[in-house]
Protein backbone atom coordinates (compact mmCIF):
# COMPACT_ATOMS: atom_id res chain seq x y z
CA UNK A 1 0.00 0.00 0.00
CA UNK A 2 2.73 2.60 1.01
CA UNK A 3 4.27 1.31 -2.04
CA UNK A 4 1.44 2.27 -4.52
CA UNK A 5 0.73 5.12 -2.87
CA UNK A 6 4.42 6.55 -3.41
CA UNK A 7 4.19 5.78 -7.08
CA UNK A 8 0.93 7.85 -7.08
CA UNK A 9 2.45 11.03 -5.46
CA UNK A 10 5.85 10.87 -7.41
CA UNK A 11 3.54 10.58 -10.95
CA UNK A 12 1.60 13.38 -9.57
CA UNK A 13 5.02 15.63 -8.92
CA UNK A 14 6.16 14.41 -12.36
CA UNK A 15 2.94 15.65 -14.31
CA UNK A 16 2.71 18.64 -12.26
CA UNK A 17 6.32 19.43 -13.40
CA UNK A 18 5.79 18.39 -16.82
CA UNK A 19 2.93 21.15 -17.04
CA UNK A 20 4.86 23.81 -15.63
CA UNK A 21 7.62 23.46 -17.63
CA UNK A 22 5.37 23.38 -20.93
CA UNK A 23 3.88 26.40 -19.47
CA UNK A 24 7.89 28.02 -18.93
CA UNK A 25 8.83 26.44 -22.77
CA UNK A 26 5.53 27.73 -24.71
CA UNK A 27 6.23 31.72 -23.14
CA UNK A 28 9.41 31.99 -24.39
CA UNK A 29 9.43 30.47 -27.53
CA UNK A 30 10.08 33.33 -29.45
CA UNK A 31 13.31 33.58 -28.37
CA UNK A 32 14.38 30.44 -30.74
CA UNK A 33 14.35 32.80 -33.34
CA UNK A 34 14.89 35.89 -32.10
CA UNK A 35 18.83 36.31 -30.91
CA UNK A 36 18.28 39.44 -29.10
CA UNK A 37 16.21 41.83 -27.92
CA UNK A 38 15.49 45.25 -26.13
CA UNK A 39 13.50 46.81 -24.12
CA UNK A 40 12.37 50.09 -21.81
CA UNK A 41 12.79 49.59 -17.97
CA UNK A 42 11.74 51.38 -15.11
CA UNK A 43 13.23 50.45 -12.15
CA UNK A 44 11.49 51.16 -8.44
CA UNK A 45 13.81 50.27 -5.68
CA UNK A 46 12.33 49.87 -2.07
CA UNK A 47 13.70 49.66 0.81
CA UNK A 48 11.59 48.65 4.12
CA UNK A 49 13.79 52.06 6.02
CA UNK A 50 12.66 54.43 3.57
CA UNK A 51 8.96 56.67 3.29
CA UNK A 52 9.30 56.69 -0.62
CA UNK A 53 10.59 54.33 -3.90
CA UNK A 54 13.18 55.54 -5.68
CA UNK A 55 12.28 54.97 -9.43
CA UNK A 56 14.73 55.30 -12.05
CA UNK A 57 14.26 54.99 -16.27
CA UNK A 58 16.32 52.56 -18.06
CA UNK A 59 16.65 49.95 -20.61
CA UNK A 60 17.26 46.15 -21.05
CA UNK A 61 19.25 44.34 -23.02
CA UNK A 62 19.74 40.48 -24.35
CA UNK A 63 22.10 38.53 -26.30
CA UNK A 64 21.66 34.58 -26.84
CA UNK A 65 23.69 33.11 -25.90
CA UNK A 66 24.29 34.68 -22.27
CA UNK A 67 24.20 37.99 -21.77
CA UNK A 68 21.35 39.90 -20.11
CA UNK A 69 22.08 44.05 -19.14
CA UNK A 70 19.97 46.24 -17.23
CA UNK A 71 21.11 49.74 -16.76
CA UNK A 72 19.09 52.53 -15.05
CA UNK A 73 20.18 56.48 -13.90
CA UNK A 74 22.28 56.60 -16.60
CA UNK A 75 24.50 53.45 -15.64
CA UNK A 76 24.42 53.87 -11.77
CA UNK A 77 22.21 51.18 -11.35
CA UNK A 78 22.88 48.35 -13.46
CA UNK A 79 22.25 44.26 -13.35
CA UNK A 80 24.14 42.43 -15.55
CA UNK A 81 24.66 38.62 -16.61
CA UNK A 82 27.25 38.03 -18.96
CA UNK A 83 28.57 34.32 -19.34
CA UNK A 84 29.21 33.05 -15.50
CA UNK A 85 29.83 36.57 -14.30
CA UNK A 86 27.03 38.87 -12.58
CA UNK A 87 27.66 42.42 -11.92
CA UNK A 88 25.60 44.84 -10.34
CA UNK A 89 26.29 48.46 -10.01
CA UNK A 90 24.32 50.06 -7.06
CA UNK A 91 24.39 53.96 -6.89
CA UNK A 92 27.73 53.83 -8.90
CA UNK A 93 29.39 51.08 -7.27
CA UNK A 94 30.33 48.09 -8.66
CA UNK A 95 29.96 44.40 -7.21
CA UNK A 96 30.82 41.10 -9.03
CA UNK A 97 30.10 37.70 -8.48
CA UNK A 98 30.04 34.26 -10.49
CA UNK A 99 27.38 31.70 -10.77
CA UNK A 100 29.93 29.14 -10.16
CA UNK A 101 30.75 30.31 -7.02
CA UNK A 102 28.15 32.32 -5.93
CA UNK A 103 25.37 30.05 -5.28
CA UNK A 104 22.30 32.38 -5.14
CA UNK A 105 22.86 33.62 -8.50
CA UNK A 106 23.14 29.63 -9.73
CA UNK A 107 19.02 29.27 -10.60
CA UNK A 108 18.97 33.05 -12.23
CA UNK A 109 21.88 32.25 -14.58
CA UNK A 110 19.56 28.52 -15.37
CA UNK A 111 16.51 30.34 -16.09
CA UNK A 112 18.07 33.70 -17.98
CA UNK A 113 20.31 30.74 -20.42
CA UNK A 114 16.56 28.66 -20.97
CA UNK A 115 14.88 32.23 -21.91
CA UNK A 116 17.43 33.00 -24.21
CA UNK A 117 17.52 29.59 -25.87
CA UNK A 118 14.07 29.42 -25.93
CA UNK A 119 13.53 27.11 -23.53
CA UNK A 120 16.04 24.47 -24.51
CA UNK A 121 16.97 23.50 -21.01
CA UNK A 122 14.12 22.26 -18.61
CA UNK A 123 14.74 24.76 -15.57
CA UNK A 124 11.59 23.07 -13.48
CA UNK A 125 14.96 20.36 -12.50
CA UNK A 126 16.64 23.41 -11.14
CA UNK A 127 16.68 23.54 -7.28
CA UNK A 128 14.74 26.22 -6.00
CA UNK A 129 12.95 27.02 -8.89
CA UNK A 130 9.01 27.31 -9.19
CA UNK A 131 6.83 28.00 -11.90
CA UNK A 132 3.29 29.81 -11.67
CA UNK A 133 0.72 30.94 -13.79
CA UNK A 134 -0.82 34.19 -13.05
CA UNK A 135 -3.47 37.06 -15.17
CA UNK A 136 -1.70 35.45 -18.39
CA UNK A 137 1.86 35.62 -17.31
CA UNK A 138 4.14 33.07 -16.86
CA UNK A 139 5.79 33.42 -13.43
CA UNK A 140 8.98 32.04 -12.24
CA UNK A 141 10.54 32.30 -9.02
CA UNK A 142 13.99 31.25 -8.01
CA UNK A 143 14.59 31.11 -3.95
CA UNK A 144 18.66 30.61 -3.52
CA UNK A 145 19.59 27.56 -0.92
CA UNK A 146 22.35 28.59 0.65
CA UNK A 147 21.54 30.07 4.15
CA UNK A 148 23.92 32.44 5.08
CA UNK A 149 25.02 36.19 4.09
CA UNK A 150 22.58 36.08 1.11
CA UNK A 151 21.96 39.42 -0.97
CA UNK A 152 18.84 38.54 -2.17
CA UNK A 153 16.15 35.86 -0.75
CA UNK A 154 14.34 35.81 -4.33
CA UNK A 155 14.10 36.17 -7.73
CA UNK A 156 10.80 36.66 -9.34
CA UNK A 157 10.78 36.93 -13.44
CA UNK A 158 7.50 37.54 -15.27
CA UNK A 159 6.92 36.77 -18.73
CA UNK A 160 4.43 37.45 -20.89
CA UNK A 161 2.67 34.55 -22.31
CA UNK A 162 0.83 35.30 -25.82
CA UNK A 163 4.05 36.84 -26.82
CA UNK A 164 6.91 36.14 -25.10
CA UNK A 165 7.76 39.68 -23.25
CA UNK A 166 9.59 40.02 -19.94
CA UNK A 167 7.00 42.26 -17.75
CA UNK A 168 9.11 42.28 -14.92
CA UNK A 169 11.91 41.21 -12.88
CA UNK A 170 12.26 41.42 -8.96
CA UNK A 171 15.16 40.91 -6.84
CA UNK A 172 14.15 40.76 -2.87
CA UNK A 173 15.95 40.82 -0.40
CA UNK A 174 15.81 41.80 3.99
CA UNK A 175 15.63 44.95 3.71
CA UNK A 176 13.13 45.83 0.61
CA UNK A 177 12.93 44.72 -3.17
CA UNK A 178 14.35 46.09 -6.54
CA UNK A 179 11.93 46.05 -9.19
CA UNK A 180 12.07 46.46 -12.96
CA UNK A 181 9.22 46.61 -15.28
CA UNK A 182 9.77 46.96 -18.82
CA UNK A 183 7.44 48.14 -21.90
CA UNK A 184 8.13 48.39 -25.36
CA UNK A 185 9.20 45.01 -25.70
CA UNK A 186 11.45 44.41 -29.42
CA UNK A 187 12.93 41.10 -30.44
CA UNK A 188 15.59 40.65 -32.82
CA UNK A 189 16.68 44.68 -32.14
CA UNK A 190 19.95 45.60 -32.34
CA UNK A 191 22.05 45.55 -29.31
CA UNK A 192 25.70 46.73 -28.69
CA UNK A 193 28.30 43.90 -26.87
CA UNK A 194 29.60 47.67 -24.82
CA UNK A 195 26.38 47.55 -22.34
CA UNK A 196 27.26 43.86 -21.01
CA UNK A 197 30.87 45.33 -19.76
CA UNK A 198 29.90 47.81 -17.03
Amino acid sequence: MKKTLFIVLLSMLTIAGFAQESLFTQAVSRYKTAKSASATAVMVKHNKAMTKNKTYNGALYMKDPDKVAITADNGKEQLVMNGNTFTMVMGGRKHVASAKTAGQFAAFKAVLLSVLSGGKTNISNVQGVKISQQSGNVVVTMTPTQAKRLMFTSFVLEINKANGALESLTLNSKRGYTQYKFSGFKFGAPVNDKVFNP
